[in-house]
């Protein structure tokens, strides 16, 4: 945990710009694999752990502002407990290393909502994603679970809040960052002719659980880049196949690495596979370089689309003018999601909030409906102190297109033939994670090699 002065002051912010009511928190449960008592691993809540640091199942918490008073509930640990698990530190400890004096068993919350809600006050929460709260929150508040609604009003002063890191938390991102350097690098070392996919996800998960890291989403180790989130971890490497690692640590207080790298199975790239790499590569280097307050994120996503299209016309795939062909959205049958993503206590931060609350604005909305455009999660304005991946790509992707060739789609722009020759090509994607600064932005972490050259040298220096 950060210290009880942190959550004190974050929780006073937070306080500062809703104009009155009860703020709740609920924490997440651990949840059954298939019996009660053999549960999935836990995670507590992204804005819990923000305001209150606790690891623990099973917790809720009230900022009651009209009342000016913090409280905690849950369930210290029975006799059977302590049976089973041993002495652990209490809640009342934990929650004083939140700031929190006051704490009251779990049974109490009902009451005291109910109370709340009796003498007409308002209720702020959050959009519940776990099934057991949206149950608990209809229980609270006595009304459906399709009636719930969220408080706009909270979300959009925590995402203001949360959006701004703090000093303390882009040390946390870093050490993130940078075991997830590593296990790229070991993803390297090992990847060869002969190995399983999942031999080389177990690698890098045995390398962060023993930097005392666990992982901030499912490892993607694919040789079938072009599908963009794919988990089927049973193929066998061979020559002449691309490999994508898209994977990132997550510390022991939540914070997240996602970095991406593709590499060639053999010891050097294909001509094909290096002429792609490099289209992709100088369109997240010119993404890279446009990095500052005040910049929309939306307009370097187009910007890093022109910049692939004119890498695809160099080698014949695409034809015409790139900025009218990205106009069109004909880049979307290679580049078919978005530039990158807001990055901290969550992977894609926040994304439990709602996208257009965190990556958009009133003013600007995202659009839902345009393919492409519709998986870009971020669009709105750059802010000084905002974490934020870049990760262009090119995926190739044989059922798209040949619905787009059925279609004639975009025939302007698109050379079907030179397409049909990389149809088997899987996919292209570099990520790196970035903070905003007052000039510009800073790339997080020591830095890992990405160029061809770079990644030519390391296998075949460590692989001879």
């Amino acid at each position: 945990m950060f210290s009880a002065q942190t959550y004190q002051d974050r929780r006073t912010v937070l306080k500062s710009s809703i104009s009155s009511g009860i703020l709740l928190f609920l924490g997440n449960i651990e949840n059954p694999v298939n019996f009660e008592h053999n549960p999935y691993y836990f995670r507590q809540d992204s804005t819990f752990l923000y305001y209150f640091g606790i690891q623990e199942p099973r917790i809720a918490a009230i900022i009651d502002i009209d009342e000016n008073k913090t409280i905690i509930f849950g369930d210290e640990l029975s006799i059977d407990d302590i049976v089973w698990m041993g002495r652990q530190e209490t809640l009342k400890e934990k929650s004083l290393k939140s700031g929190v004096s006051e704490t009251l068993p779990y049974a109490e919350l009902p009451k005291y909502i109910l109370k709340a809600k009796s003498a007409n006050r308002k209720v702020h929460y959050l959009p519940p994603y776990q099934s057991s709260n949206k149950i608990l929150l209809s229980d609270l508040l006595g009304i459906k679970i399709a009636e719930l609604q969220p408080s706009v009003e909270m979300i959009k002063a925590i995402v203001k809040q949360r959006s701004v890191k703090e000093a303390q938390e882009i040390v946390q991102i870093e050490q993130a960052v940078n075991v997830s350097n590593e296990m790229h690098l070991l993803a390297m070392l090992t990847a060869k002719p002969g190995i399983k996919e999942y031999e080389i996800a177990n690698a890098i998960q045995h390398l962060a659980g023993n930097k005392e890291c666990g992982m901030s989403y499912p490892p993607i180790v694919t040789i079938n880049g072009g599908i963009l989130h794919n988990h089927y971890r049973l193929n066998t490497l061979k020559n002449g196949d691309l490999f994508l690692n898209d994977s990132g640590a997550e510390t022991a207080m939540g914070y997240a690495g996602d970095l991406t790298r593709t590499f060639p199975v053999s010891s050097t790239f294909s001509t094909q596979q290096k002429e792609i790499y490099e289209v992709v590569l100088n369109a997240f280097e010119n993404a890279q370089r446009l990095l500052k307050p005040g910049m929309k994120f939306k307009d370097i996503h187009l910007k890093a689309s022109q910049h692939l299209v004119e890498g695809l016309v160099d080698l014949g795939l695409m034809k015409g003018n790139p900025k009218e062909a990205v106009q069109n959205h004909a880049h979307t049958l290679f580049f078919q999601c978005g530039l990158g993503h807001m990055m901290g206590l969550d992977v894609h931060d926040m994304e439990d909030l709602g996208e257009q609350y965190v990556g958009y604005t009133e003013e600007e909305p995202k659009d839902t409906k345009t393919f492409g455009l519709k998986s870009l999660r971020l669009g709105k304005a750059l802010e000084s102190g905002f974490v934020v991946t870049v990760e262009p790509g090119i995926y190739m992707i044989p059922e798209l297109i040949d619905i787009w060739q059925a279609e004639n789609k975009n025939a302007e722009f698109i050379n079907y033939d030179k397409v049909n020759e990389y149809r088997n090509f899987g996919g292209v994607r570099i990520e790196d994670d970035f903070l905003i600064t007052n000039d510009g932005y800073r790339l997080l972490g020591n830095g890992l090699i990405k160029t061809v050259e770079e990644i030519e040298n390391y296998r075949k220096e460590h692989l001879s």
